[in-house]
Order: structure tokens, then sequence, then C-alpha cells
């Protein structure tokens, strides 16, 4: 993994690979450190400037190259200027995306070491601490890849970059930006974990295999793990659940990962449950051929309540914070469940499986029942719960809802922090009702109009008055193309919003 470190010292006498400094867009005559290095080599930036072709237009990079003859007092091999858009919509999400792009830059070129100035930490506004933790957020995110199954990694990738240096010139930031280099590297961690999760093929994946990943981390980390199996969830009554689970030969694991950080208080608690599906097929409602391939990711709520618990034992937040997986593979076996079928939940409800490939919300009913009964005080569920959601609102955000304002617009706001936009939508009386069974309490499905509310309409059934938010993360969990922080495929999402989020209310 890219080694990130802090050093201090004179910016142009530090011997490097690259040196990456950045550029405001509409600055015709560059400041700072970035004037310092203009110095250094004669103004060749500010030549640059004028002829058009630095323009700090946002995610923007030019590569230099200062060769020590024609440049004998700058001592890095090249500088590399980024771009950072205009001042005015500057902000920590900038810095995570620029530095993205910028390291991607540099693996193309076969750099495998740099140094970075830090950026914003002048007239951008941010303090030196925030910035480097968003430079190593950013930096760890970009230069992510899953080759696991590659023997010879991706050819025309480019090298791996192997280590990363923040420069400051004054000795007294040095621990500051440690500090936020190891707060960057934990929310990076959170989401990369996760894409290692999402990005493993089902047969390499399932739900014992997730539950052995889950536990090793957790172990490593220094958290409690518990995994019930069949037996012991059927003795807790969790008939939906297993009416999923019915149809696979890989058993079941239901996973509940539990972070103590504030043992005097357990009612301060945050359960975190994610939706675990490690392969759908849909069941006997049998999901089209075309691009089933990708259900792989269907446990990506359930990768990121692990990847998130995992990275908050570093951080260690005064909460007690529980993440849960109802791991199953949801397959078409001659004992699977049926359309019409009823089942018993553990909350004792009856529910009509209208839709077999309906069943992400079958095991989150179960899995929030089991966090009531544990005693949750608040519930965030995450979920790759309905393609509909990317029909309300496309690609960029994840819908939210919740029986909870101060709660939703708390889970909204880490998101925001975190680069991880989302946008809540209402659960209105007139979907409700068509989640309406005639022969169950509830059916499963609604039908097509109002796909996601419907969904978030029964789960939110079975969370009752127990504040509780829903995040349908169907649309964002996976990456057609590279798009600042993140790459083609899994991207993790909810899992640095979910640390935030603990954080945030930990904080109060």
């Amino acid at each position: 993994m890219l080694e990130i470190k802090a050093a201090t010292g004179d910016l142009t006498g530090y011997e490097t690979p690259a040196l990456i400094v950045n550029l405001f867009e509409g600055v015709t005559s560059p400041g700072g450190a970035t004037g310092a290095v203009d110095r250094a080599l004669g103004g060749v930036l500010s030549g640059l400037i004028s002829d058009g072709e630095i323009t700090g237009r946002m995610g923007e990079t030019t590569l230099v190259h200062t060769p020590s003859l024609a440049y004998p007092s700058f001592a890095p091999s090249r500088a590399l200027v980024l771009g950072l858009g205009k001042s005015s919509d500057f902000g920590v999400e900038s810095v995570r995306r620029v530095t993205a792009g910028a390291l991607r830059r540099l693996e193309q070129a076969s750099v495998k070491r740099a140094a970075t100035i830090v950026h914003g930490a002048g007239i951008g506004g941010l303090d030196a601490g925030e910035s480097a933790e968003a430079i190593a957020e950013g930096a760890l995110l970009g230069v992510y890849r899953f080759e696991k199954y590659k023997s010879k990694g991706d050819e025309g990738s480019g090298g791996r970059l192997e280590s990363l240096t923040l420069l400051d010139v004054d000795p007294a930031k040095r621990l500051v930006l440690e500090a936020g280099i190891r707060r960057g590297a934990a929310y990076a961690g959170a989401a990369m974990a996760a894409r290692d999760m999402v990005n493993e093929p089902g047969n390499r994946f399932p739900p014992s295999r997730m539950a052995e990943v889950a536990c090793s981390m957790a172990r490593a980390a220094g958290v409690e793990c518990r995994v019930l199996d069949r037996d012991a969830v059927e003795e807790l009554g969790m008939g939906a659940y297993l009416g999923v689970a019915a149809g696979s030969d890989q058993p079941p694991k239901f996973i509940h990962l539990s972070l103590m950080g504030d043992v005097g208080n357990p009612s301060n608690n945050l359960w975190m449950i994610g939706k675990g599906i490690t392969f759908d097929t849909g069941g006997i409602s049998l999901k089209p051929p075309g691009g089933m391939s990708a259900m792989k990711g269907d446990m990506a709520g359930g990768a990121a309540v692990i990847g998130a618990i995992t990275a908050l034992a570093s951080l260690r937040p005064r909460i007690n914070v529980h993440a849960v997986v109802a791991a199953t593979e949801n397959m078409p076996g001659g004992s699977a469940q049926r359309p019409g079928d009823v089942v018993k939940s553990m909350s004792g409800k009856y529910i009509e499986v209208d839709n077999t490939d309906a069943e992400g919300r079958l095991t989150l009913a179960d899995a929030i029942s089991y966090a009531r009964s544990n005693g949750a005080e608040r519930i965030v569920d995450v979920a790759t719960l309905t393609g509909a959601a990317s029909i309300a609102l496309g690609r960029g955000q994840s819908a939210v809802f919740g029986n909870d304002d101060a709660l939703t617009e708390a889970v909204i706001a880490a998101g925001g922090r975190r680069g991880e936009a989302m946008w809540r939508l209402p659960l209105d009386e007139a979907s409700k009702k068509q989640n309406k069974s005639k022969v169950a309490d509830i059916k499963n499905t609604g039908g097509r109009p109002a796909g996601t509310i419907t969904a978030a309409h029964f789960i939110s059934e079975f969370a009752g008055r127990t504040p509780w938010v829903h995040v349908d993360i169907a649309a964002t969990s996976m990456a057609d193309s590279t798009d600042g922080v993140n790459p083609s495929g899994a991207t993790g999402v909810l899992a640095r919003s979910l640390v935030q989020l603990a954080e945030d209310l930990a904080s109060g």
C-alpha cells in the first residue's frame, strides 16, 4: 500500500522524482510554494501560464521535467502543477479529488516516489491538519486497484506509486501533518476494505468467507466479532432472512461486530446494518442475464459497515458502535422460497413474498429487529436495494429515508463532509399503501411506481419508533469509470460517511 509521511524543509531543495504544487484558476502570477518553485525554475511556470498551457482548472495536471543541469537550484526531477479550480469553490473534497488525479498522472509516468505541498493551507483557507487528512484520503483512494486475480497486473496502467511525502517549510507543523495523515488513512482504509470485498467474485466470497474476513479484520482492529449460524438464527425466529437463504447451498452467516467506545453508557450507541447478499440471482423471480455478474456487489452495504467499524477502532470515538450483516446468497434452488410464500419475521410480522428478487429488505427486516432487541438507540441501514434509485436520482447521489429528522440530517451532513452525496426522499402515505397484502401483514414489494420509496416503507415497518435512517446505495456502489477518488469498480460508498457519522454523534 502507498506509504504516506510528512517532512519539513526547503521545497526546492528536497530530492524527489516529482514535486506536486498547485494553482487556482485565474491566477496569473503564482505565489506561495508554487511561486518559490517558479522562481527556482527561472519563471518556467509563469511562462506556461502566460501561454495558456497551465490554467488552474480543477483537476488539470501539467508535468514539467526539471533536469538538474538546466535547473541546478531545483532538486526535484519533475514538477507537477495541479489545478485547484476556482478559489470560491475550493474545499476538502477538492483536495481529495485533485490529489487522486495527480497521483494517477504520476503513476502513468511510472513515478515511484513523490512529494506534495499541503494544498489549500494558504489562501485556500484550510488548516494544515485538515489538508493533510484530505490529501492522505484522496491519495490512497485514488491509487487503489483491485488486481488480486491478475497474474501480471494491469498492463498499460503505469507503475505503482510507493511513497508520498507531505512537505511544509514550517517544522512546527510536522506533528499536525502526521496526525492528519493518520486520520485520512483511517477513513480511506474503511472504503478500501469495502471495495476489496465488493470487488471479489461471488464464487470466492460466499457468506462464510464474508464472515471470515469480517472477523479477521475485527480481531486485527480490536473489535468484537460474533457470527450466528443457521441454527442460532432459527432460534431467534428470523424467518424472513432464512427464507432468502433457503435456495442456496451456501449456509447463511449472521455477522455482528461490536466496538464499545462508551462502556459505561450502553444507550449511547449506533447500529449500522448492511445488506449482505453475496450474490443475487433474484431467486425464483430470476433476473435477466445481462448485467447479472454485477450482483456479486449486492453486499456493498454489508462491506461498508464492516469497513467502517474496523476503521473506527483506530479513531476511538466515545460511542458504542455495532455493525450487523445478515449474509446469504439469493439463489433459485429446489428449496428456494416462491412468489406468494408467507414468512414470519423476527418481529412477529407475517410477510407475503410477492417477488423473491426483493430479498434484501427481508434480510434487513430481521437484522433491524435483532438490533432493536439488543437495545439499539439509533439505526442506520445501508443497502444496494433498488434499481429504481438510479431512475430517481441518477448515479451522483444515494437515496436517503428516515423516521427521525435529526438523525437523517446527521447522516446527510456526514456524507457531505466526505464527498458522498445523498438526497432525502419522502415516506409518503400514498406510496405506503402499495405494500398492503391481502394475505399477510405486509408484502415485500409495492410494484414499479415509487419503487425506492416503497422499499423504504417496508423497512420502516420493522424500525418502529427507534430513530432510523435507510440509505439506498444501489446507484452509487459501483462506478463504470474512474472519477475523482473512485476507480472503475467498487466505490466503497458510505463506509467513510458512517465513520464520520459515528465521530459526529460521539462529539455531540
